[in-house]
């Protein structure tokens, strides 16, 4: 393999990783459709679908193995590719997740409705934009644009935090809501992993392209 067919190979590897964060991407935000809609048709799909995710991230894998097999990479070339088998491991997590809240909606679709649903899809949203951001900062080799989107799960545990604290008042004063409020705690749960899934992503851009190891400030604390 000349140079050139060496550098495509890792350009494809990336082309690969980026085509797997619109899978991804696709099962959040059709989770949460489901959620706001009942909608468990939709739900099964978000599930169903999570067998073809897992099997794209196996298939990345295999990409990157043959290549380190076949080249015996260096240097930043090595970090790439390690990077790679890395993000898509976490991308793979990252749609268990949202399975997870299908399953829900599939749970309780026929339950009435605890309450409007506002901070949820806030949450579902800055998650996604944090997902797009890390892969963008993957695509420009930029480890300060993925620091940057890695200090916004911050965002994320703060309405975690204001979720659980108002399923708790509604717990308290009717234990009958006790079990529609637990599963709305678990979807808020589930998009929190959600993000500290993008935080990893984003210290992996920052080792690819520095070489520098290391938990973000944000996931230390």
């Amino acid at each position: 393999m000349t140079r050139t067919d060496y550098i495509h190979q890792i350009e494809l590897l990336r082309g690969s990783v980026v085509a797997m964060s619109s899978m991804v991407d696709k099962s959040i935000e059709r989770a949460m459709d489901a959620l706001r809609r009942q909608d468990s048709a939709l739900a099964q799909t978000v599930v169903a679908g999570d067998t073809a995710i897992n099997e794209n991230r196996w298939k990345i894998e295999e990409q990157a193995l043959t290549i380190i097999a076949t080249q015996a990479p260096m240097a930043s070339d090595l970090r790439q590719i390690l990077s790679a088998i890395s993000i898509v491991t976490d991308m793979e997590r990252m749609a268990d997740h949202a399975a997870g809240i299908g399953k829900i909606v599939i749970q309780t679709a026929s339950e009435p409705p605890l309450k409007p649903l506002v901070d949820l899809p806030r949450m579902s949203d800055i998650a996604r934009e944090m997902l797009s951001g890390a892969i963008g900062a993957y695509i420009a080799n930029d480890p300060d644009a993925a620091r940057a989107v890695a200090e916004r799960d911050d965002d994320l545990d703060d309405l975690y935090n204001q979720i659980y604290r108002e399923l708790l008042t509604y717990m308290m004063a009717d234990p009958a809501t006790i079990n529609r409020a637990t599963h709305l705690l678990w979807v808020a749960h589930n998009i929190e992993r959600i993000g500290d899934r993008v935080t990893n992503i984003c210290e992996r851009v920052v080792f690819s392209v520095t070489g520098d190891m290391r938990e973000s400030s944000v996931s230390m604390r």
